[in-house]
């Protein structure tokens, strides 16, 4: 046979082959061109094809070693066949071996720089091996060859979401969405794109058309259920949750999903099982163990939360939420070392997490280390200016510190917090909020949003407010108050709440009465002196006879706990009246219940040596109240409102504070206070202490001030 004929015959038998691989023959077709590949002499070409026609047979047959070698074998025959380094690169990407495949791939791109599918085979590869950006690069290149691949289009939208070029992401899968319509993936990850955009209404779209293609399709349900969530559609987004799961019951995203939804339903006890039943189902999710930890820390069991929150962290040390949280876990345990250096951990991990800045200063304000706190709480509003919890956390420490003008300015800051009672107070009040302009011939509403003892203590501002020439000042106040400050100097009205606010529209403008320091310019050294309130005569009859019975000698009136409402009750008042049983042990001296509230059943039946006149079960309002102090010769409390209003009447006042989350008005290290110097005196609880050393104080300065006075022929001294 001449050469011709056998170049013939061996190209004849590939063409053979290569139309039963087209019908699928692949057996055949490889039984067809195997004799060929034993022949010792054969026209290079020829033999390359046959190669090439063998690895793709083996190929096909699932015979993966078979295929590389016969492919490898043809580039060493022929190593410019270009269609063989886009087969041998799809073999080695199908194997894992993507460094392998990147190098087929490249190569190929040199032989065929004008191939789209090469530069599209390149993305992905790169892709999957982590090199975002090269691959972005790399399905842009083969757009630009050919303006209406679809896979790469696709391909190059899913790189632009993982990039957070999120505009361009939407665009490029818009683009991509005529070309498969029926890919429910596709509309899928779309809607991921828009719904991180917070393109709500469109998200929701994608997703349900992603579900009219394939229904049975539990990504697009959970992720449904996500902007159902979002869109604060809850029962709704419930469902969704619940049937992605009836698809995929070990769906984990699904039931972390599920709890999330559950926990804003208040539904906490469903919330953590969810969680639970995410974590069985997925054993390292992190973000499970997370969300159960908050779960837990709002079910107020913070051992566990904390736990929940350290495993988290064990499992993914770089997410910084986890940190965060459980240093505020650590702060509800009293463990604020701790909590310190977890807030320290958090902000290693995210430096520029304003929320771990605010909450590491309010742990320092907690130690007293009060310029580390200061300069946290300034990092996190440099980090985010708007952030109120921050700047009401600056706005106290400064007033601890005495530092009034700045402190003053962020305080007002309250009436932009959602959570705050005064950002309510603002849509209620129909006329203008005072900002500090002439109050000349204006009628002002003075508004009550604060604690009672805040309104006695800050009513000095009314005689100062009425000397700005106000025609008329009304106080819109709690019932408890209204006898009280029907008197007070510059007050026209005392009104409950609900009649100021029908006639709200016929005043000028309105003001709470702790934003006058603001508007007043109140500094340290310039506190106007505390209301001298005075007590109704005739209440002071009514209440004598009782004061009376008692045995003679001195009388001093007693409230052990506060409102079991305030945010730091737990702090501030006693747990229990037998703590102040050291005191009976004072001669000559009668105690008389002024406790209110809480504590009053302690009052009607004191532990036994513990005799007690409880006139407070029987007051109803602050004028009464005062009636009875008037006739005491001092006040003992914790801090509440009584401390306010026995100051306020000039009577001598010991107030008894706690260690933690003192209140900013108190001040620190001092046993004064500006804002009563010469009636009030404080007895701070020191760190470690536990309420009998404060209660020691007390008792040894009972027989310090009456000790005297109770000797024979002894001259009593006035003051503190």
């Amino acid at each position: 046979m001449t050469q011709t004929q056998l170049v013939f015959s061996i190209d004849d038998i590939n063409r053979q082959a290569v139309s039963l691989c087209s019908a699928g023959q692949f057996a055949e077709a490889l039984s067809m061109v195997t004799p060929l590949l034993r022949r010792d002499e054969m026209p290079q070409d020829a033999h390359a094809d046959a190669l090439n026609i063998a690895g793709a047979c083996s190929f096909a047959l699932q015979r993966p070693a078979d295929a590389e070698d016969f492919w490898r074998r043809c580039l060493r025959i022929k190593p410019g066949y270009a269609e063989v380094y886009g087969s041998l690169g799809m073999l080695l990407k199908s194997l894992g071996q993507l460094c392998a495949a990147k190098a087929m791939y490249r190569q190929l791109i040199v032989l065929r720089p004008g191939q789209a599918d090469a530069h599209n085979h390149l993305g992905t590869v790169l892709y999957l091996q982590g090199h975002i950006e090269e691959a972005e690069a790399s399905y842009r290149a083969s757009l630009a060859i050919r303006a209406d691949y679809i896979e790469a289009c696709y391909n190059r939208a899913i790189v632009l979401h993982d990039l957070r070029r999120l505009h361009e992401a939407e665009a490029a899968f818009r683009e991509a969405l005529p070309g498969l319509p029926g890919h429910a993936e596709v509309h899928n990850n779309h809607g991921n794109v828009l719904m991180e955009l917070g393109r709500l209404a469109e998200a929701d779209a994608a997703y349900r058309q992603a579900l009219t293609i394939r229904p049975q399709y539990p990504e697009a349900l959970n992720n449904l259920a996500g902007v159902l969530k979002a869109s604060l559609r809850l029962p709704e987004a419930e469902l969704a949750c619940r049937l992605a799961l009836a698809i995929r019951p070990d769906y984990a995203e699904a039931h972390l999903n599920l709890g999330a939804v559950l926990a804003d339903l208040e539904r906490s006890h469903e919330a953590e099982a969810a969680y639970r039943e995410a974590i069985a189902h997925r054993p390292g999710y992190a973000e499970a163990y997370y969300n159960l930890g908050v779960a837990l820390a709002k079910r107020e069991h913070l051992f566990e939360a904390e736990q929940a929150y350290r495993e988290a962290i064990r499992l993914r040390p770089e997410l910084v939420h986890p940190y965060n949280n459980l240093g505020g876990v650590l702060r509800r345990l009293d463990r604020l070392p701790e909590a310190v250096q977890v807030f320290r951990q958090a902000l290693d991990v995210c430096p520029d997490l304003a929320e771990a800045h605010y909450n590491f200063g309010a742990a320092l304000a907690q130690l007293m280390r009060l310029p580390e706190a200061e300069s946290a709480y300034r990092r996190a509003l440099a980090l985010r200016a708007d952030y109120g919890d921050a700047r009401f956390g600056l706005a106290v420490l400064l007033l601890a510190m005495g530092r009034f003008e700045e402190g003053w300015q962020l305080y007002e800051y309250r009436y932009a917090q959602p959570g705050f009672i005064h950002y309510k107070t603002r849509s209620i009040l129909s006329c203008p909020q005072w900002q500090g302009g002439t109050l000349a011939g204006q009628s002002l509403l003075v508004w009550q949003e604060d604690g009672l003892g805040d309104m006695i203590q800050f009513s000095r501002y009314f005689a100062l407010l009425k000397a700005q020439r106000a025609a008329h000042i009304a106080f819109a106040c709690m019932p408890a108050l209204h006898r009280l400050m029907a008197d007070v100097d510059g007050v026209d009205a005392v009104l409950d709440h609900d009649t100021a606010l029908a006639r709200v529209s016929t005043y000028d403008c309105w003001t709470s009465l702790l934003s006058a320091p603001l508007r007043l310019r109140t500094t340290v050294d310039t506190i106007p002196r505390a209301t001298r309130l005075a007590a109704e005569p005739a209440l002071v009859e009514r209440w004598r006879p009782a004061l009376a019975a008692l045995p003679h000698g001195r009388k001093i009136g007693l409230v052990w706990k506060g409102n079991a409402n305030h945010h730091n009750d737990a702090n501030r008042s006693l747990p229990s009246l037998a703590l102040l049983a050291p005191l009976w042990s004072v001669p000559g001296v009668s105690f008389v219940s002024l406790q209110k509230g809480q504590g009053e059943d302690e009052a009607r039946q004191p532990p036994a040596g513990q005799p007690l006149l409880d006139l407070g079960s029987a007051v109803t309002d602050f004028a009464d109240t005062a009636a009875i102090i008037a006739q005491l010769d001092l006040v003992i409390c914790v801090d509440t409102s009584t401390a306010h209003l026995a100051a306020s009447l000039g009577k001598p006042c010991w107030v008894m504070l706690p260690e933690k989350d003192l209140d900013w008005r108190w001040m620190h290290e001092r046993s004064d206070s500006p804002w009563y110097p010469h009636t009030l005196r404080l007895f701070r609880r020191a760190p470690g202490e536990d309420w009998s050393m404060p209660v020691e104080r007390v008792r040894q300065a009972c027989v310090e001030r009456f000790g005297a006075a109770l000797r024979p022929d002894s001259t009593e001294t006035h003051g503190r």
